[in-house]
């Protein structure tokens, strides 16, 4: 089953990156390239243990429909979301926080996926979602290092 982690360097405390992280809204205008929105579940705000989302995008030229729940909640230190129903057969990304420095944070993200459809869909992991998802939580972690540094002297 692929795997990887991304790890971002974020000059806020644990405790803001870990709400923002879980901002709905936040999550929706990282994924702006992908007119990722969400359609059922949390429409707006923050998620917490045990809510669902159900998040609408197109990847690849396709529509894709995915809900997920935040399955494991341990604030400000870590959180899991994990696929409910949607396009993989497994879908689990747990998101790490830890404090480092003066206000630093590291934020870790480590995904483990898989596509549904037996060897197809291996064929597919290989050619395709090996290199694409580690992007997207690339992209997202950006937006999340750019909201919690350029707010952080606002709160």
């Amino acid at each position: 089953m692929p795997s990887f982690e991304i790890v971002t360097h974020v000059m806020a405390p644990p405790e803001r990156i870990f709400d923002i992280s879980l901002d709905v809204d936040v999550h929706t205008a990282s994924m702006a390239g992908s007119s990722e929105k969400a359609v059922g579940g949390v429409l707006a705000g923050n998620l917490k243990l045990g809510d669902t989302v159900t998040w609408q995008a197109r990847h690849f030229g396709i529509r894709w429909r995915m809900t997920s729940t935040i399955s494991a909640y341990d604030r400000p230190g870590y959180f899991v979301d994990e696929q409910v129903s949607g396009p993989f057969k497994r879908w689990y990304h747990a998101h790490y926080f830890r404090s480092y420095g003066h206000d630093g944070t590291v934020m870790s993200d480590v995904v483990e996926f898989a596509a549904p459809l037996g060897p197809l869909g291996r064929i597919a992991e290989m050619l395709a979602l090996r290199h694409y998802m580690p992007k997207l939580i690339l992209i997202r972690n950006q937006h999340i290092k750019q909201v919690a540094e350029a707010n952080l002297t606002a709160d």
